[in-house]
């Protein structure tokens, strides 16, 4: 009779290494800066009433480090990942910074959110949504795939919000804007403003707020309607052309073909004194115009 030999084997399975939870705090400048770089997963940093830095998040179960040091008044925090990047790196970081800081954030595939934070902002990421609260300081902020939201206090500054494939709105921002997008709508509600630039090739554009005497408003669709609601009336130099598509004025004069063998329409008038600039044009879409 022969004989069964049964040899026990340690277990073949070996179990993913976990994510790691974080909870790490530095000192930092009342207005120092922060730098954040992390390649996939989300940020969201928020301003408090305190000179430190607090990163807390959890990292991915095959990123190398965390980055986390200060030198001068710059603090930066970077998630490292192995070279050939890979599975198992997404990283959610929340970051607790000095309200008077300037940050400047950039990611791959994360999203990023911002508030309370009065320093210059400047926020960048290859796919993801960004939504940035601001006050007074300046804020630049762009994705190439996702949608851009930035909310302000009515303060001046200069504010630019632009993406390739997605929606840029702002919301009671004030001073000069920029907006623009290939592929998505580009809207502003709310406001006061010196100079307003706003672009779209496949995208609807839309400002609902306050032009500011001497002001200067430009507006550019290639596929998309344009809307000006002027809150508070405006008195301006108005130049508004569509190549195929209709022009409503809400007041002043009716819009004239461009051509008797093209379906355009063109309008230019003055309403007021004439010390503002309004310049909007559509190649295939319509332009209402009110106050």
């Amino acid at each position: 009779m022969k004989k069964l030999t049964v040899i026990a084997l340690g277990s073949l399975f070996v179990a993913p290494v976990a994510a790691e939870e974080i909870d790490r705090t530095l000192d930092a400048a009342a207005d120092g800066s922060v730098n954040i770089s992390n390649i996939s997963g989300s940020v969201t940093v928020e301003g408090w009433d305190r000179n430190e830095v607090r990163v807390t998040g959890e990292l991915g179960r095959n990123v190398e480090e965390l980055i986390f040091e200060r030198d001068g008044d710059t603090v930066m925090i970077k998630v490292k990942v192995p070279r050939k990047g890979g599975r198992g790196i997404e990283s959610d970081l929340h970051v607790s910074v000095p309200e008077g800081s300037s940050i400047d954030v950039g990611t791959v595939s994360a999203d990023i959110e911002v508030s309370r934070v009065f320093g210059e902002q400047k926020l960048n990421a290859v796919s993801g949504d960004i939504d940035a609260a601001t006050d007074s300081a300046d804020v630049s902020v762009g994705t190439v795939s996702g949608d851009v939201e930035i909310k302000g206090g009515g303060k001046d500054a200069e504010t630019r919000g632009t993406t390739v494939s997605g929606d840029v709105v702002f919301e009671n921002v004030a001073g000069e804007v920029t907006g623009e997008s290939v592929s998505g709508d580009v809207t502003i509600a709310g406001g006061a403003f010196d100079r307003v630039a706003l672009s779209a090739v496949n995208g609807d554009i839309a400002f609902g707020a306050q032009l500011r005497a001497g002001g200067k408003l430009t507006g550019e669709t290639v596929n998309g309607e344009i809307e000006l609601q002027f809150e508070g009336g405006v008195s301006g130099r108005f130049d508004v052309d569509t190549f195929n598509g209709d022009i409503n004025n809400c007041f002043g004069p009716k819009p004239e073909r461009t051509s008797k063998y093209t379906p355009g329409k063109k309008l230019d008038f003055q309403e007021g004194d004439g010390d503002t600039r309004i310049s909007v044009s559509t190649m295939n879409g319509d332009i209402t115009i009110c106050q």
